[in-house]
C-alpha cells in the first residue's frame, strides 16, 4: 500500500485556473487503487485586517477553510503583509512557499507518493530533494506552469484532465469530458480525444472518435497539438452503428 500526501500551493492554483478546485476529489485520486492518503496540506493567505473589518470577507473565507477541513486537510495560514516599495506603491504579499517545502520534506519520510498542485518552478528543487529520498512526486497545475517543473516531476497533469476537480458546465443527462487530441489525421480530419475517468482503482485512460466537422470554431491545425485541452460532448451516433463520438468540440482557454 502507497502512503500519499497531498501539498496545495492553494494561491498558485487560484489565482493560475483552479478557482473553485474540489478538495475532496483530491482526496479520492490520492485514495485511489493501492494508495491511501495519510497527509492532505493546503497552504493558504489570509488578511488578518481585513478580516477584523469585513464581515462578508471572514465568513466566506472561514467556511472555505470548514470545508477543507471536513476533506480531511490541514490549513496552514500564511497572513498577509502590507508594505509600500521604493516607488511609493502599496504592495501585498504571502509567500507559504518556503512552509510547504518544509512539511513536504518533514514529512516525506513516512510517504512513498507526494501529490504537489502547485505551477510554480520554485519547486523544482523540493521535487528533486522529495525524489531522492525515495518519493514518487506527481504535479497537478493548471495554467501558467512552469515548463522545468513539468519535467522534474515523476508525472504532470492538468488539472482541467482530473475528471471532477473543476466543474464541467453541461446539461441534464449530457455527458460532458475534457481532453486532449491523439493520433489526428488533418488530410482526413478525424483522430481520437483521450480522456480520463476516477474509479476506485484510480485514474484510466479513455478515448472517443471525434470528427473535425464537430468543433465549433476550432481551426483543425490545433488537433495535432496534443498539450491543447478541449471540452466535448460524448454522443451515440446512430448512422455509424450507433457507436460514441465527440461532438460540440470547444477549445479550453488555457
Amino acid at each position: 500500500m502507497l502512503k500519499s500526501g497531498i501539498y496545495v500551493d492553494a494561491e498558485n492554483i487560484r489565482m493560475c485556473g483552479g478557482y473553485g478546485m474540489r478538495y475532496d476529489v483530491l482526496v479520492e485520486l490520492a485514495d485511489a487503487g493501492n494508495s491511501t492518503m495519510l497527509r492532505a496540506n493546503s497552504y493558504l493567505a489570509e488578511d488578518r485586517e481585513r478580516t477584523k473589518v469585513d464581515q462578508e470577507y471572514r465568513q466566506k473565507l472561514y467556511r472555505y477553510h470548514d470545508v477543507l477541513r471536513q476533506c480531511g486537510f490541514k490549513v496552514i495560514k500564511k497572513y498577509v503583509k502590507h508594505f509600500v516599495d521604493d516607488e511609493g506603491i502599496l504592495t501585498t504579499k504571502a509567500n507559504a512557499d518556503m512552509d510547504l517545502a518544509i512539511d513536504a520534506l518533514q514529512q516525506a519520510r513516512n510517504l512513498d507518493r507526494i501529490i504537489l498542485l502547485t505551477g510554480d518552478g520554485d519547486f523544482i528543487r523540493l521535487v528533486i530533494a522529495l525524489q531522492n529520498m525515495g518519493c514518487r512526486v506527481e504535479v497537478i497545475g493548471f495554467k501558467n506552469v512552469s515548463n522545468e517543473l513539468k519535467e522534474a516531476a515523476d508525472s504532470f497533469l492538468s488539472g482541467f484532465l482530473v475528471p471532477g476537480l473543476l466543474p464541467v458546465h453541461a446539461a441534464d443527462g449530457e455527458n460532458r469530458q475534457r481532453g486532449i487530441p491523439i493520433n489526428y489525421n488533418q488530410d482526413r480530419g478525424f483522430g481520437f480525444m483521450r480522456y480520463y475517468t476516477l474509479s476506485p482503482e484510480g485514474l484510466e485512460s479513455q478515448s472517443v472518435f471525434f470528427h473535425c466537422s464537430g468543433a465549433v470554431d476550432v481551426n483543425d491545425a490545433l488537433f495535432l497539438d496534443s498539450s491543447k485541452i478541449f471540452e466535448f460532448t460524448i454522443v451515440t451516433n446512430p448512422e455509424n452503428n450507433s457507436r460514441t463520438e465527440a461532438r460540440d468540440i470547444q477549445l479550453l482557454d488555457q
